[in-house]
């Protein structure tokens, strides 16, 4: 596995953005904004570990992501996981394919409500 990413979903993105990078110094990486300039993903360098910024109100127990980036060999990794995973799921996002930023991700909350998104390069 490549690295591991925390996710939090927010009401004013742009704003947190601006707030996080000055508490943890942070740098902004990898980003895209929707057509009302709200970051739709942002991700955050602090201190060598990640944290990602995304726009939206969500039910309660989805404010928090977890994010498994693996490498472009790794999508068995991926697959594994999923099927594991979609096993009594409460909502699928997205089934394994291609997205903006990988040709192979997936995203769900599993029976336990714990939002996954996995992905490679």
């Amino acid at each position: 596995m490549k690295r591991s990413m925390m996710q939090i979903y927010v009401k004013g993105s742009v704003e947190a953005v601006e707030f996080y990078q000055k508490a943890f110094s942070a740098r902004l990486g990898f980003n895209g904004k929707n057509d009302k300039g709200e970051y739709i993903h942002a991700e955050l360098d602090v201190y060598g570990q990640t944290l990602a910024i995304s726009e939206g109100v969500r039910k309660s127990g989805e404010q928090m992501q977890f994010c498994l980036h693996f490498y472009s060999d790794e999508r068995n990794n991926v697959k594994k996981a999923y099927d594991v995973l979609k096993e009594g799921a409460l909502k699928i996002d997205q089934p394994p394919g291609a997205c903006m930023f990988s040709p192979y991700m997936t995203s769900l909350i599993d029976k336990f409500g714990i939002y996954w998104c996995l992905w490679i390069d």
